[in-house]
């Protein structure tokens, strides 16, 4: 048991890493022709296996003789990097559930991988969790590899990392901090004098929208602006569409209908030749609802997009793009007068939600609402608008709040309750950081 081999200290390290990777205690490779302490005496590079023993640990730890020796397992290898690449495709189609195990395998077996296969198993693993909604964990990965001295600025992973921080912090809501990282990496990029790729033109185009939900409605506009200039002089599809896309929900916000169409449906021609059913399906539903607000609209071409979009996402979607589908094709079904289907959609959204403090249920809620005095139902329509303002109540002020008490407000005063209407609409004041006669600290007391 004591032949010489090759490499005895670094084939002690390679047992021990892989065997900790592998989760085992030194006794779960044991057995009667190798005892535990010859184990730690082999991890220890104090001895140094046979070829025998060699090739009975490699068959227990589910890895080659030649890794254990030379640290070389081009098979094993080869068949990590395929599976990183089956991930890779889960991910692009929107399967985050079957990218994330497939990641997760692939981390497993760490040890034997390039360290370049591991950063992009990490960054994936880490997209993944964005994709199923667990921003927290989400948040957490990606944070521990853009702050690694291993990521180097204006890399494209770098870039990538710091777009994925700027969506994940605003759809928690910190607005603050979703800007302060997108301009923070902006201006490190500007230092740098790098020529722009379509990753720092996507990350820009990522900080537009975070200055939008902060409701920054100028400067997003300015950087929409410049962006498409140099997205049309040097961007590719993705990173032109994507700035398009931006530009179109700021021109939206800021009551330009006409010009967001245009701008949304040069971001649907750019998506034209792309296989991403997600990215199809997003902005087919960004589409319908510019159309819905759009006057006079084309309601019944809206809801046409909307269904197909939501089919989609049924597969692809995250929880909170499927709720925010269901309440698209309620809005779309009262302006058809279709109010049956209107409150279904509208309560399929609050169930997907599961009555999380957040403006999605508000915005759902006030749907419901219509659709229940379209039905005649008064009394469950004031219930259920008093039930988003409660909502609302838990959230703190923002732009995205403010819209959604106008538009609770807007349906109390539409069915003729005054002092209803007046509240909300001194609420939507207060959060969009105008003085109104109730302040701030009223605001629970308002409810």
């Amino acid at each position: 048991m004591d032949s010489t081999a090759e490499d005895g200290e670094g084939t002690g390290r390679r047992l021990r890493e892989l065997r900790r990777a592998r989760g085992l205690k030194q006794q779960d490779l044991a057995s009667d022709d190798v005892s535990v302490s010859y184990i730690s005496l082999i991890e220890s590079g104090k001895r140094t296996p046979s070829a025998t023993v060699v090739a009975l640990l490699a068959e227990r730890l589910g890895c080659t003789t030649g890794y254990l020796l030379t640290g070389q397992d081009d098979t094993r290898t080869r068949e990590l990097e395929l599976k990183a690449s089956f991930a890779d495709l889960s991910l692009h189609n929107g399967a985050g559930g079957e990218a994330l195990q497939a990641y997760s395998e692939v981390l497993a077996s760490t040890p034997v991988l390039p360290e370049a296969t591991v950063r992009r198993a990490r960054l994936g693993q880490a997209l993944a969790l964005e994709q199923l909604g667990r921003l927290e964990a989400a948040v957490q990965a990606l944070t521990l590899l853009y702050e690694d001295p291993a990521c180097v600025a204006g890399s494209a992973e770098w870039s990538r990392l710091a777009t994925a921080l700027c969506r994940c912090h605003q759809a928690l809501g910190d607005q603050v901090l979703s800007v302060e990282i997108g301009e923070r990496a902006l201006r490190r990029l500007d230092r740098l004098g790098l020529e722009a790729t379509d990753d720092h033109i996507q990350l820009g185009a990522v900080l537009v929208g975070c200055y939008r939900a902060r409701g920054d409605l100028a400067k997003a506009r300015l950087v929409a602006d410049r962006l498409i200039r140099i997205a049309d002089d040097r961007g590719g599809r993705t990173a032109q569409r994507e700035t398009y896309w931006n530009a179109a929900l700021v021109a939206q916000s800021q009551g330009r209908i006409d010009e967001a169409l245009a701008l949304a449906e040069r971001a649907r021609a750019l998506l034209a030749e792309s296989d991403h059913v997600r990215h199809h399906a997003l902005l087919s539903g960004a589409f319908g609802t510019l159309l819905l607000a759009s006057e006079p609209g084309d309601p019944e071409r809206a809801h046409q997009l909307l269904e197909r979009s939501h089919a989609q996402l049924v597969d692809v979607g995250t929880v909170l793009e499927q709720a925010s589908a269901q309440t698209a094709l309620a809005l779309a079904c009262l302006r058809l007068d279709r109010t049956a289907e209107a409150e279904q959609h509208a309560a399929k959204a609050l169930g997907l939600l599961r009555d999380e403090p957040r403006t999605e249920s508000a915005e759902a809620r006030a749907v419901l609402a219509q659709a229940r005095f379209a039905a005649g139902e008064s009394s469950q329509a004031q219930e259920t608008l008093r039930a988003a303002e409660q909502q609302l109540g838990q959230l703190p002020a923002a732009r995205s709040s403010a819209a959604a008490w106008r538009r609770i407000a807007d349906i109390w005063q539409q069915h003729g309750y005054a002092a209803e209407a007046t509240g909300a609409y001194q609420q939507a004041l207060n959060d969009a950081g105008l003085p109104g006669r109730l302040t701030s600290t009223d605001r629970a007391g308002a409810r």
